[in-house]
């Protein structure tokens, strides 16, 4: 189990298997790796990162301006 937390959910949620990913969770929510910034227990990580039991993932969305 990890918990994730992105705008307003803050849910436990099941390791699907054990090279889950932060790309794969990204996948899984359908949101584009380009446009969100990626925490786990709040340092910043890559999206191949692997997703570990008691994590706490954090994706916040990159806001772009112009």
């Amino acid at each position: 189990m990890f918990t994730l937390k992105y705008k307003d959910i803050n849910e436990e949620r099941e390791i699907p298997n054990e090279d889950y990913t932060i790309n794969d969770l990204l996948n899984d929510l359908n949101l584009s790796a380009q446009t969100m910034v990626s925490k786990q227990n709040g340092e910043l990580v890559i999206e191949d990162t692997v997703i570990e039991d008691g994590d706490e993932i954090k994706l916040v969305q990159i806001i772009y301006g112009g």
